[in-house]
């Protein structure tokens, strides 16, 4: 997949709720190979800390391909944390993390699940 796209399924994901604080397209070595954050914040990771995050989110993504035979492949993961709520999902190798304020209500977090996953879908 091209960079191009991959600068395409953060936009799209970017555009789909005003919670959302950032989109990154993440390899599978951890590398971060697009992403659009909402202008007007401060990140909550520094650099090297948002290059360990991706890091950890692409050895749990390997991690995770042990199960698949007996789950099923992951379709996403959300997390909440108490300064935000994330949630991640696969395309192919590479892995889409969406960060978002901590603020939004869950109906609002399950619109941007089920608003993320066909765009995820029509790219894997």
């Amino acid at each position: 997949m091209t960079e191009k796209k991959f600068k395409i399924i953060c936009k799209d994901i970017g555009s789909i709720s005003p919670f959302i604080r950032f989109v990154g397209v993440i390899g599978e070595r951890g590398e971060l190979l697009a992403y659009i954050r909402r202008p007007d914040l401060t990140p909550l990771l520094d650099e090297k800390n948002t290059q360990y995050q991706f890091s950890h989110i692409a050895m749990n993504s390997d991690l995770e391909g042990f199960f698949d035979k007996n789950l099923g492949e992951v379709e996403f993961v959300w997390e909440e944390r108490k300064k935000v709520q994330t949630i991640s999902f696969a395309i192919k190798k590479a892995r889409v993390w969406v960060s978002i304020d901590k603020k939004a209500i869950r109906s609002e977090m399950l619109r941007i699940i089920d608003s993320c996953l066909p765009v995820v879908k029509k790219h894997s």
